[in-house]
C-alpha cells in the first residue's frame, strides 16, 4: 500500500502543440506556488520599485543602482502604471544611441501599459514563468486583481528561486520516503 507522500506525487506528461516538444513536471497535491508568494521573497517586495514616467532616465539608472535591480514599473501623475523601464531600455535607446540620460524622460523610452505583460497574485510561478518566455522578457508588474494597481514586481530571478525551492522540497519528501522516514512528514 502506498503512503500518503507517495500518492501525492504525480508525473504529468504533455505536448506542446507548436513544437512537439514532450515537458514533464513533477506536481504535489499541495497548490503550487503563486505570483504574490515569489513576490514576498523578492527583492522588489519592501522597496519603492517605481518611478515617475516625467523623471529623467538618469534618476532610473540611479534607481537601478541603488536597490540592484533591472527593471522599475513607470507611473503617471495620477499614480497609475504607464509602463516599465528596464536596464535593456536604456541600452537600446539611450546608450546606443547616444542620447543622454540626463536630458531624456522616462516615457520616452519606456514600454507603454498597452503593451506591457502583467501578472496577477494568483498567477502561478509557471504561468508567469510562461509569460516571461513567451515573451522574452524578464519581469513582470503584478497587478491587484480588482483594482487593476499595481502591487510588485516579479524578475526571472524570483521566478527561478521559487522552482528551485519546489524541486528541493520535492526531493525532500521523495528523499525521506526513500529513506522510511514517513515522505510527506519529513525527517523530524
Amino acid at each position: 500500500m502506498f503512503s500518503r507522500s507517495a500518492l501525492a506525487l504525480t508525473r504529468k506528461c504533455s505536448r506542446s502543440s507548436s513544437s512537439g516538444l514532450i515537458t514533464r513536471s513533477m506536481v504535489t497535491l499541495e497548490e503550487n506556488q503563486t505570483a504574490k508568494g515569489a513576490w514576498q521573497k523578492s527583492c522588489y517586495f519592501e522597496m519603492d520599485f517605481t518611478i515617475q514616467d516625467t523623471a529623467t532616465v538618469y534618476e532610473a539608472v540611479q534607481k537601478f543602482a541603488a536597490y540592484d535591480v533591472g527593471c522599475l514599473v513607470t507611473t503617471d501623475t495620477n499614480g497609475d502604471i504607464s509602463g516599465v523601464i528596464s536596464e535593456r531600455d536604456y541600452v537600446s535607446k539611450i546608450a546606443l544611441l547616444g542620447r543622454k540620460s540626463t536630458e531624456t524622460m522616462v516615457k520616452e523610452i519606456s514600454t507603454k501599459s498597452a503593451n506591457l505583460i502583467t501578472a496577477t497574485p494568483k498567477d502561478t510561478v509557471d504561468e508567469c514563468m510562461q509569460k516571461m518566455l513567451s515573451k522574452d522578457i524578464r519581469h513582470l508588474p503584478l497587478l491587484d486583481d480588482t483594482s487593476g494597481k499595481v502591487m510588485g514586481m516579479l524578475s526571472v530571478k524570483d521566478l527561478v528561486k521559487s522552482l528551485v525551492q519546489e524541486k528541493e522540497d520535492t526531493i525532500k519528501v521523495l528523499s525521506d520516503f526513500a529513506m522510511g522516514k514517513g515522505g510527506h512528514y519529513g525527517s523530524e
